[in-house]
């Protein structure tokens, strides 16, 4: 028996919307700065790219004072239980109609495979995004701190880490179609309120 709860606090849906605008945006721009793309002209990628860089710095600062302080710090603590399950479902089961293994609570939204992907987002593949971008940035300033590096190697590492936000989002988009509905993901993430298995 299905029920409807509020999962996603208000903050926790603006954060996501807006971060993954941002990210959007960071990559498209960050293409268009490498010569992969043209849209906005490289002078003008360059400032949007630079605005939304430091955009999603402020809101992650924001979005790490609002975990540290609500407690949804907790929801990202990895756990093996039940993770061959998890993994199980989204190989085969997931084709052949089984249920999900995972009920989400208000205290437990995130399933195992869930928890371990977005730690691994949130604790390395943004910060070393954006601390390789600022590394970038202020290159010509390090000589200046008594510190030195290699120029390719900061883009190199930044380009890297783009990758990986870009696979991290198309997976990401694809997952949220494996709801009861196509858009069901979608909606609880814009209304707060998913329909869970009772119990």
């Amino acid at each position: 028996m299905k029920m409807r709860i509020q999962l996603y606090a208000r903050f926790e849906r603006f954060w996501h919307w807006l971060q993954a605008l941002l990210i959007i945006i960071l990559l498209v721009t960050g293409f268009e700065i490498h010569g992969s793309l043209k849209l906005l002209g490289f002078s003008q990628a360059h400032q949007v790219h630079l605005f939304c860089g430091w955009s999603l710095i402020i809101l992650s600062i924001f979005a790490i004072f609002w975990h540290a302080t609500t407690g949804e710090w907790k929801q990202y603590v990895p756990t093996l239980e039940n993770l061959d399950k998890i993994a199980r479902y989204y190989v085969c089961d997931i084709f052949k109609g089984e249920p999900h293994p995972h009920c989400k609570t208000r205290e437990q939204k995130l399933n195992p495979l869930q928890r371990l992907s977005y730690l691994v987002l949130k604790v390395f593949i943004l910060p070393l995004q954006i601390l390789s971008g600022l590394w970038y940035y202020y290159y010509n300033q390090w000589p200046v701190m008594g510190l030195s590096g290699s120029l390719e190697t900061a883009a190199l590492v930044h380009t890297a880490a783009a990758f990986m936000v870009l696979a991290f989002l198309i997976v990401h988009t694809y997952l949220t179609t494996t709801g009861g509905t196509l858009l069901s993901y979608t909606m609880a993430m814009i209304t707060g309120w998913e329909e869970v298995e009772e119990g």
